[in-house]
């Protein structure tokens, strides 16, 4: 089923445009945000301004995948944290093929906390998101995610689990993790980054 093209107020400039567009024709910022680097470093009023869009485009078109995943990242970055999960669950439903949905819905579920922190029940279901994620899209900052996930939580708790936080390293390693995916990880997650990782 092809995705339902909407008509939108641009947040940039205000001119009419649509989500079949990639960026608004005279400001040239972005329509849709498909990714948190659209979005990273963003001003807040900014954000604000889309994920107000966003939200009057999805009260008529509630089932857009496109919307859902541009307002949880909004949401993200606002530290909003059960709005932006929400917002993913509701565009995983949408679309199973984006890995960052999948991804970010992990990183969403730690509400801001650190691992160690977060209750079992909430860690397997992270666990379930970045095992989405690397299925779609094997990419280092997934591993990387993970190898926090199997330090902070296990490997403090003294849970043997596979692979270990050191394994998951390497693998986000073999797969290409940057220091800015690491420094822009640890900003949205809002917790230290473990010297060991």
């Amino acid at each position: 089923m092809a995705q339902q093209i909407v008509e939108l107020t641009c947040p940039g400039c205000g001119d009419r445009v649509t989500t079949g567009q990639t960026e608004c024709k005279f400001c040239h910022k972005p329509i849709i945000i498909s990714t948190f680097n659209s979005v990273y470093s963003m001003p807040m009023p900014e954000v604000n301004k889309y994920a107000n869009e966003y939200r009057k485009a999805l009260s008529d078109n509630p089932d857009n995948k496109d919307l859902n995943t541009s307002i949880a990242m909004c949401y993200l970055k606002l530290k909003l944290y059960d709005k932006a999960l929400s917002a993913f669950e509701k565009a995983i439903e949408d679309n199973f093929d984006n890995s960052e949905t999948f991804f970010y819905a992990a990183v969403c579920l730690l509400q801001g906390n650190k691992a160690f922190l977060t209750l079992r029940p909430t860690i397997d279901k992270i666990e379930e998101y970045i095992n989405a994620a690397l299925m779609i899209e094997p990419k280092g900052i997934y591993y990387y995610f993970w190898s926090y996930i199997k330090y902070d939580y296990f490997n403090r708790k003294f849970f043997n689990t596979k692979p270990t936080y050191q394994e998951a390293l390497q693998m986000a390693t073999d797969n290409g993790v940057s220091e800015f995916d690491k420094e822009q990880l640890f900003s949205i997650l809002c917790v230290p980054k473990p010297d060991c990782i």
